[in-house]
């Protein structure tokens, strides 16, 4: 394969790039260029956690910026869990380990409030769930066979299990993929607010749905155990065909947060940690009142009575939620913190980080993004008659050489157009983590594609095109496999 086949553009932000909940755009965009440059120099080096980067002033000198735009610039990185600023004799910006919780729960709350359906939900789930178990018979050993065992036997059939779907997540981290692992979680997440039953569903009637799943739950875990990744396979891919039944016919809109599990925060500082808790709350107290954009959830006074905390843990938990764009904070007469509409981009970005940290394998991305990729190209073949699906493919196609100059990201624009054609929230945000991963990395391991690969890069878009447009699922799919094999192999 030659460059000329590969999708791809530099890591940098686009000009107009600012950080939420910054006042000054001036500020914002270069605090945004600083974060991503001290980023792009954590993963050059390895990402060595517990070294220094440098104290506040050797920061500011090294990349020429004041003190007020350094800090908006640190406030990123901590949010995208890269570094964190550790004040007092010795300080200085310290490398962190991340952890993708925070970013996990912020998607969830996303893709709930954009009105995520059980069938989007379940797509994604019988799209990945059932590699990793494959996955997951090919690769276990005595202590995931001892995991397993452990997992199974501690399902019950009470309504509150927390345990009913632990054997999914226990499965995405056997599969030794952590792109997988990463992704189930999110969706395991998502369908424990979705599958939380209706207050009307007879308890024997629950009880007796829950003692299935555990039957199931034991082929499944028997089949992994003997290495048999075929009937593993099988086994979940229908298992999850009964949960998507379950879910759509007994289903609730919303679950509290206390009935699902939180991952540990990375934060340090005690204070940051318990910031990150109380924006949880609010999170969850915003989905639950309905998520009126606009409304006003208290003043500052009133939320520092409401959740017992002080000035400076609200503030800094406002900031958490500011950054995700699901709430502001107004000042002066009416003002107070104000629902907002929220974007997905702060979690795509510290997921996609993250994934970096975690040293993602070329055959690690190639395996999610195939099974995302061709999930979304079955669904778009499928409107192939649609004449909005012939306009907007064709305008996709032609941004790599139309598209506007300083869009660094034009390669990528074809792939984003057919996850929205596809119609399947889930899938579309995936792939924007993928398609940010890749961006990121790429921008450190090879040079920038010249106009000989952009031409390459529209013409396999438009043979892609045309198969679909034709209705040749089987024809669009290979040509789709090609080109990301393509992508995968300068993946170093």
């Amino acid at each position: 394969m030659t460059l000329a086949e590969i999708d791809g553009g530099p890591a940098w932000p686009a000009a107009n790039e600012t950080i939420h909940g910054v006042s000054d755009p001036v500020v914002g965009k270069l605090a945004a260029q600083v974060a991503r440059r001290i980023e792009a120099e954590v993963v050059e080096r390895g990402w060595p956690v517990g070294e220094s980067l440098g104290s506040e002033p050797e920061l500011r000198v090294r990349h020429g910026v004041s003190r007020s735009v350094l800090r908006e610039a640190v406030r990123l990185v901590e949010h995208h869990q890269v570094a964190r600023m550790r004040r007092g004799p010795n300080g200085g910006l310290f490398v962190a380990a991340p952890d993708a919780g925070p970013a996990a729960r912020a998607m969830v709350i996303y893709l709930e409030y954009i009105g995520t359906s059980v069938d989007d939900l379940m797509q994604a789930r019988q799209l990945l769930e059932p590699i990793a178990a494959s996955l997951a018979a090919d690769r276990v050993g005595e202590d995931g066979i001892e995991l397993l065992r452990r997992t199974l036997d501690a399902e019950t059939d009470e309504i509150r299990d927390r345990s009913a779907e632990a054997l999914h997540v226990i499965l995405g981290e056997l599969s030794g993929n952590a792109v997988l692992r990463l992704f189930i979680d999110v969706l395991i997440r998502l369908t424990s607010r979705y599958a939380q039953p209706s207050e009307e569903v007879p308890r024997a009637e629950y009880q007796k749905a829950r003692a299935e799943a555990r039957r199931r739950h034991a082929e499944i875990g028997a089949a992994v155990i003997a290495g048999d990744g075929g009937r593993a396979e099988a086994l979940l891919a229908g298992y999850l065909d009964g949960v998507r039944t379950w879910t759509k016919g007994h289903r609730r809109i919303f679950a509290p947060a206390d009935e699902i599990g939180e991952g540990p925060s990375m934060a340090q500082d005690p204070r940051a940690k318990l910031a990150e808790v109380v924006a949880g709350r609010l999170r969850d107290d915003i989905v639950a009142a309905g998520w009126q954009v606009g409304e006003v959830v208290g003043s500052e006074a009133d939320l520092l009575i409401k959740y017992g905390i002080s000035r400076a843990v609200l503030r800094e938990a406002v900031r958490l939620l500011e950054y995700h764009s699901v709430a502001r904070m107004r000042r002066g007469p009416g003002g107070g913190l104000v629902v907002a509409t929220p974007d997905p981009q702060a979690s795509v970005s510290t997921m996609a980080l993250y994934l970096e940290y975690m040293k993602v394998t070329a055959e690690d991305l190639l395996t999610v993004r195939d099974a995302i990729e061709l999930g979304v190209l079955d669904r778009v073949t499928a409107r192939h008659d649609e004449p909005e699906v012939a306009d907007r493919l064709d305008r996709a196609v032609r941004w790599m050489s139309e598209g506007p100059g300083e869009d660094q990201n034009r390669a990528d624009h074809f792939h984003t157009e057919l996850a929205e054609l596809a119609g399947n929230p889930v899938l579309a945000v995936f792939l924007g983590i993928l398609t940010e991963l890749w961006r990121r990395h790429s921008a450190i391991e090879r040079a920038e594609a010249g106009p000989e690969a952009a031409e390459a890069v529209e013409h396999i878009h438009r043979k892609i095109t045309d198969a679909v447009l034709a209705g040749d699922e089987g024809l669009a799919r290979h040509r789709m496999r090609r080109h990301l094999s393509a992508l995968t192999e300068w993946w170093h």
